[in-house]
């Protein structure tokens, strides 16, 4: 069997999707292959020759000259002790990748596009697995499953579908699966099928490609695809296979789960709620006992969690017994946090970095949107993190029903007041669930033309549209000094990713 994990998305860790996967079949014997065709087929472009005829300018003859040194800084510590050179580094590999990227598609280092195809149309997600040529990775990717298939005789190929910029390349490879190897089963599963399966029911569309779908948790469905049975129900991941010193970031981020799901999931605007996801954490003890073989094992730079939020017994235990290396991850906003001795103890287990979902300044938004929190208890925390020394990497979430443009000033003055605390802020416009039940007396509209679109757009009642939201972020909240100072502060693609690895820039992780 081979998994998975297609381009493109931030190529900073590796997939933890097929790494859990692998535990798995590990621990049943299953012979089995890793391919993280993100990174590969990302350096695949970027070592590809530049047409002989193209006309360059000097800056992007300068990116292309200085691509190596400029891909091998991002994989150390180099990009990240200056941030003007890191956002330099950015800009030029950006630039290689626009003039590598052939007329109609623009590859980056996070996203991908395609004139001709959609990610959002099932229409055109299947002519990009009936036309796999048209991909850019197509020499790649063609290569490299012909080498595995033909020498491990491999019989599955599992594709791990995440994010919507990894659609159509997904699309493409199994399409030329489908057209070189029909005998290969392809299975496919990942946040993105997990989502359309339970809202659109969109896997009936490609029966004639998918062989399977799996939806949410893919240890069970998998074990049943295969027919094996066991009743472990936790099993360790496994990163040796991935190529560890190719990702862009210094040293390893060792991504790690302890639960799916969403342990609060009362909020509105919130995807787990809208799908009826189960909440499904790993005991504590378990947990602790992975991370310390994996990173015993790996010896990551850095643990990267992946929960939508951390729950604050698994924080609580982290206080208990230490980690042993630095981290970070979502938390929710809670009294243990408003406690100054808790985040104390979070920042000697490790904690460098807490992303945290405020989304307003606004008491009443924050009540109507079922988020569980209070204001003073956010500034509390706010403080106690700051002086803690772990930094905060705050959302915003702007134009949600209840919001108003007064909330929305609310909200800056927050944000205004708590500026010496906050390090990083990352400012969003609502996107309401297609099959949100919170909402139900409002007026929708279509969000976009595609049949797996998964939100939708609605009449304000008060007239707060995604045009005057994006008016006010950018003439009024982003200029005020205290918060156009936090702005710069955020890596730009990467963003979280690299948020911690910025702030701690001269502390040996």
């Amino acid at each position: 069997m081979l998994l998975l994990f297609p381009p493109i998305a931030k190529p900073s860790e590796p997939p933890a999707g097929i790494a859990r996967l692998s535990g798995m079949l590990q621990s049943y014997g299953v012979r089995h292959y890793l391919l993280d065709a993100n990174i590969e087929g990302l350096l695949y472009i970027l070592g590809k020759p530049l047409g002989k005829d193209i006309l360059l300018d000097s800056w992007t003859k300068g990116a292309f000259h200085n691509l190596k040194k400029n891909i091998a800084s991002m994989q150390s510590w180099f990009a990240y002790q200056n941030q003007d050179r890191y956002i330099k580094t950015i800009k030029d590999i950006t630039r290689t990748l626009k003039f590598l990227s052939p007329q109609g598609t623009q590859i980056g280092l996070a996203d991908y596009s395609q004139e001709i195809f959609s990610p959002t149309k099932s229409s055109d997600l299947n002519a990009a697995a009936q036309e796999p040529e048209k991909n850019p990775f197509y020499p790649y990717f063609s290569q490299r499953l012909r080498g595995y298939i033909e020498k491990e005789r491999i019989s599955i190929v599992g594709i791990s579908l995440n994010y919507l910029s990894q659609a159509i390349c997904a699309f493409a490879i199994a399409g030329f699966l489908k057209k070189e190897f029909p005998c290969i089963k392809i299975i496919m599963g990942g946040g993105l099928v997990s989502s359309w399966i339970k809202t659109l029911q969109s896997n009936r569309i490609f029966d004639w490609l998918i062989d399977s779908f799996i939806s949410g948790p893919g240890e069970k469905p998998l074990m049943d695809i295969l027919g094996i049975t066991g009743k472990k129900a936790f099993f360790t991941p496994d990163y040796s296979a991935f190529p560890l010193s190719e990702y862009f970031s210094p040293g390893f981020t060792l991504p790690y789960s302890a639960s799916s799901g969403c342990y609060w999931k009362k909020c509105a605007f919130c995807p787990e709620k809208a799908e009826g996801n189960a909440y499904c954490p790993i005991p504590n003890t378990q947990a602790l006992k992975e991370i310390q073989e994996l990173t015993a094992k790996q010896k990551p730079s850095l643990l990267h969690f992946l929960d939508n939020a951390l729950s604050p017994s698994l924080m609580t235990a982290f206080s208990e017994e230490i980690p042993g290396i630095p981290w970070y991850g979502f938390a929710r906003i809670t009294k243990d946090l408003g406690d100054f001795d808790f985040c104390k103890h979070l920042k000697k287990t490790g904690c460098i970095m807490l992303k945290l979902g405020i989304e307003s300044g606004d008491q009443r938004v924050l009540d109507n949107l079922g988020k569980g929190i209070d204001l003073k208890m956010v500034s509390l925390a706010l403080q106690n993190l700051s002086q803690a020394g772990i930094a905060t990497y705050i959302y915003l979430l702007f134009g949600t029903p209840a919001e108003t443009k007064e909330s929305a000033c609310q909200t800056k003055e927050f944000t205004i007041q708590h500026s010496q605390y906050i390090d990083f802020l990352n400012l969003a416009i609502f996107n309401m669930p297609g099959d949100s039940q919170d909402f139900l007396s409002l007026e929708r509209k279509p969000f976009s033309a595609g049949d797996l679109s998964l939100y939708t757009d609605f009449i304000h009642p008060d007239g707060w549209d995604r045009k005057s939201i994006r008016f006010f972020l950018d003439r009024d909240f982003k200029r005020h000094p205290a918060i156009a100072r936090i702005i710069q502060n955020d890596p730009p693609i990467f963003t979280s990713n690299h948020a911690a690895f910025m702030k701690f820039q001269a502390v040996k992780l």
